[in-house]
């Protein structure tokens, strides 16, 4: 998988020759821009969307047709570089019930130490994770990898 932010053309090209499984798209993309990135991916596009309260879930439906698969992160807060991986939760609470047109996974905050409660307040099936398993910014810990993997399938 591959996590891009708003990519243009030219970057998508040099995805393109990676032949990713999956495209992570992180930023401002549109539904036509994830239909375009589409062509770049083997198996298809998630779209990332920030939640900080249930009035966020309304621009959902605009991306079911065009993702293959949602992620649900924490809203970056006001004036944030990254529009994700801020080790932020939201209420899990909040996707409760809640059904959608296309698979969809939990992110935003979780470690080995919450995602269990994460899964059961979510109903979450899947689950990303990226800097609550790291050692440092940018490096992932073994252990904490694998501790993570152990508390989701508990």
């Amino acid at each position: 998988m591959i996590v891009t932010v708003n990519a243009d053309d030219a970057l998508l090209h040099e995805i393109g020759a990676l032949r990713p499984d999956w495209i992570q798209a992180h930023g401002a993309e549109s539904a036509l821009r994830l239909a375009e990135m589409r062509g770049f991916a083997q198996r298809g596009v998630i779209k990332a969307l920030g939640v900080a309260r249930a009035e966020d879930f309304a621009s959902v439906e605009g991306f079911e047709a065009a993702a293959d698969m949602l992620l649900f992160d924490a809203k970056p807060p006001a004036g944030a570089e990254l529009p994700g991986g801020n080790a932020l939760a939201f209420d899990w609470g909040l996707m409760a019930g809640r059904r959608f047109g296309r698979p969809w996974m939990l992110s935003g905050g979780l470690n080995p130490g919450n995602v269990q409660e994460a899964i059961t307040a979510s109903g979450a099936d899947l689950v990303d994770v990226s800097s609550g398993v790291e050692a440092r910014p940018g490096l992932k810990h073994p252990a904490l990898v694998a501790h993570f993997l152990a508390a989701a399938r508990a």
